[in-house]
């Protein structure tokens, strides 16, 4: 099989869907490898790691998608790489297609096949392929907080940790899954007063033993919510449906019970976000204020610590993508049930139900795709 690189162009993406690393792995495999040139440099791999790994160098990113059977990438195609998927083609990154018409148009006016990383589950239901960068999101949410909430960023001038005699910063995690617990971990390390809120009573227990009094944890209603909220320096929203738009749990009338110059740091943001006045930003431009709030909804935090995160994301990624390229993609969602789910867009159709629902499309299985 031709497996195709592009380099990254969303706004200050350095990630790369393959390390030199894992393009040795498919060649070992006996498939061919065409990396655009420039893919790896954010990374710090050159084209001549890649050519020592055995990939061949393109000078376009027309050539890889033009020639490539599968395209590996990190973030959701833009419009000028929707425009260049081909019918058959396969498609292997994130998604996030529910709060995204315009991509989900593009993808199905495509005909690609589109799996994305998002909704790949294990036998446990969690998210393998969403863990690792769910993981560098909320450890980067803590960092990104404490710098907005320094006043020359917009913030009300608190240090998260406090010092001896002042008390440390209030921070509130709206989530316990994977995004919370490490945002949580990390608020706890600085010496922040951390309060978790979720509606599972088993995340709340788990935490709970885990953090004993170092991080309090609170069942999540709206009352309670708008109370922590309102004492809040620094608010992380870390919900998750899978595949669906994030629920809206911070609304703007919150926002005016709150201290100027707190902060909050929606990593729900790549599924449309769960503070009603979210809008997804970059890292050039990270932060906006509402009402004297501040905002950070970086659309692709990891891609600011890219080493780290490609190589994380690499390492769960690419067992699936070596069997796709083994045994076709078909046969390999016929196998795997849980890779299976990651099929969102099939021949113009849309195979994932909550994408579906959130956008009003007809709902084809997957197994209907696998049929053919």
């Amino acid at each position: 099989m031709q497996i195709g690189v592009p380099k990254e162009i969303k706004n200050h993406e350095y990630r790369v869907g393959l390390t030199p690393e894992s393009v040795a792995e498919f060649v070992a495999h006996g498939h061919k490898v065409l990396v655009e040139t420039g893919a790896g440099l954010g990374i710090g791999a050159d084209d001549a790691a890649y050519t020592a790994a055995g990939a061949t160098i393109s000078a376009t990113a027309a050539e890889v998608f033009a020639t490539a059977d599968m395209v590996v990438k990190v973030k959701e195609p833009q419009p000028d790489e929707c425009a260049m998927l081909r019918p058959g083609q396969l498609l292997y990154t994130y998604l996030h297609l529910a709060p995204d018409p315009a991509q989900t148009k593009a993808l199905v006016a495509s005909g690609a096949t589109c799996i994305a990383y998002e909704t790949v589950t294990s036998p446990s239901g969690a998210l393998p392929l969403l863990k690792p960068m769910s993981q560098v999101a909320g450890r980067m949410s803590i960092q990104a907080g404490a710098t907005a909430l320094e006043k020359a960023h917009g913030g009300r001038g608190v240090l998260l940790g406090g010092v001896p005699g002042v008390r440390p910063g209030k921070v509130v995690v709206l989530g316990g899954g994977v995004v919370g617990f490490n945002a949580a971990q990390m608020a706890v390390g600085l010496g922040a007063d951390v309060t978790i809120l979720d509606r599972n009573p088993d995340v709340l227990e788990r935490l709970a033993t885990h953090f004993e009094s170092r991080a309090k944890t609170a069942y999540s209603t709206r009352t309670r919510v708008a109370e922590l909220v309102a004492e809040a320096d620094l608010v992380v929203g870390a919900v998750l449906i899978p595949g669906a738009a994030a629920p809206k749990l911070v609304t703007r009338e919150h926002l005016a019970t709150m201290n100027p110059g707190a902060v909050l740091v929606d990593v729900a943001i790549d599924q449309g976000g769960c503070f009603e006045t979210s809008h997804a930003t970059t890292h050039a431009e990270p932060t906006y204020e509402v009402d004297g709030i501040v905002h950070y909804c970086v659309a692709n935090m990891p891609g600011g610590v890219a080493r780290t995160s490609t190589y994380a994301l690499n390492n769960v990624t690419l067992p699936y993508a070596l069997r796709m390229a083994d045994l076709g993609w078909q046969e390999a969602l016929r196998r795997d049930e849980h890779l299976r789910n990651g099929l969102n867009v099939w021949d113009g159709k849309i195979t994932c139900e909550a994408v579906a629902e959130a956008l009003g499309y007809d709902f084809v299985p997957a197994e209907t795709a696998l049929s053919n």
